[in-house]
């Protein structure tokens, strides 16, 4: 599994953290080891690397990959939101780089089992960490159609929202959906196939219910504002994003903290004595080159955007 892990966007990664031999940095989102095993090739043996990961399946696989780095990483299973709790644990303060390669793993989605992708047959799961108590079968068979509806159009950006979560009530009222192709079924024959989609019918849906089970969009916020507080000045975040939803709020956490005063401009001077702490760099998100997408497609979606610390002390 490990050789066929290929992390994205890795020469921009390393590029903006900027790592140096002696700093302490966190991969917030270890995965199969990808990114992590860049950032140790260039850790001397001062250096330190956080790993974190609520899948225990990538928990275990990523400390067998990484194991040669024995007393320069340090693997936990646990939700980045705990970023600081996490990095005080193990006896860190500050970190000179946090990485977040946010969404599903080529891990996760391998695995007919885990219930992420409609493109194999099993249990209605996507939980990224096991131990949650909801999953997606519990979602899709419980939730009213309306508040299905709203979840579909919100977190899934799906416009036939309405028309998909009456099928959806149609067939459970008949008995529970319980695998991945009953539900892509289910949605496919609901909004039908046009030979001009580029996506595949489901592909919102399952997209949706994921980040609900996972409630990630409101841990990609947690995380990320624990992330800057627990950096040291001059300490860089990238966070790598792989659709509109996850960009956006990685744009407004990191907009908020670039931003100084807040201030009506009426006021002559400054009341509130805001200060950035982070700076932009760049502006803009970076994307993945034409090669890397010929060689890898899973990264023609990613955008990573990249932040530093400002100030030491807050």
């Amino acid at each position: 599994m490990c050789s066929e892990h290929v992390p994205v966007m890795p020469k921009e990664v390393i590029e903006n953290l900027r790592i140096r031999p002696d700093g302490a940095y966190v991969d917030a989102t270890i995965g199969a080891g990808g990114h992590a095993e860049a950032i140790l090739e260039r850790l001397g043996p001062e250096g330190i690397l956080i790993g974190i990961d609520w899948d225990g399946d990538a928990v275990e696989l990523a400390s067998k990959r990484l194991a040669r780095y024995r007393g320069q990483i340090i693997v936990c299973r646990g939700n980045f939101v705990d970023l600081a709790a996490i990095l005080g644990g193990v006896g860190i303060e500050r970190a000179d780089g946090v990485l977040f390669d946010l969404g599903i793993s080529s891990l996760q989605l391998s695995g007919a089992q885990r219930g992420f992708s409609f493109q194999l047959d099993g249990p209605l799961d996507m939980r990224m960490d096991s131990r949650l108590k909801q999953n997606a079968e519990t979602v899709v068979n419980r939730t009213p159609p309306q508040e299905l509806a709203r979840l579909l159009r919100r977190y899934g950006e799906e416009r036939r929202a309405k028309r998909i979560a009456g099928a959806i009530e149609f067939h459970r009222q008949r008995g529970p959906i319980r695998t991945t192709k009953q539900l892509a079924d289910i949605v496919s024959g609901a909004v039908g196939a046009s030979p001009r989609a580029r996506i595949h019918p489901a592909t919102r849906t399952f997209l949706a219910l994921r980040i609900a089970v996972n409630d990630e969009l409101a841990n990609v916020d947690k995380g990320l504002r624990a992330a800057v507080k627990s950096l040291k000045g001059g300490g860089r975040i990238c966070a790598i994003s792989f659709h509109s939803l996850e960009d956006r709020a990685v744009k407004k956490v990191l907009a908020d903290f670039a931003r100084g005063c807040t201030c009506p401009p009426e006021l002559p001077v400054c009341a509130c004595g805001r200060k950035p702490l982070l700076r932009l760099v760049p502006k803009k998100p970076l994307v993945p080159s034409a090669d890397e997408v010929a060689r890898n497609p899973r990264s023609r979606s990613a955008r990573m955007r990249v932040a530093e610390r400002t100030e030491e002390v807050f």
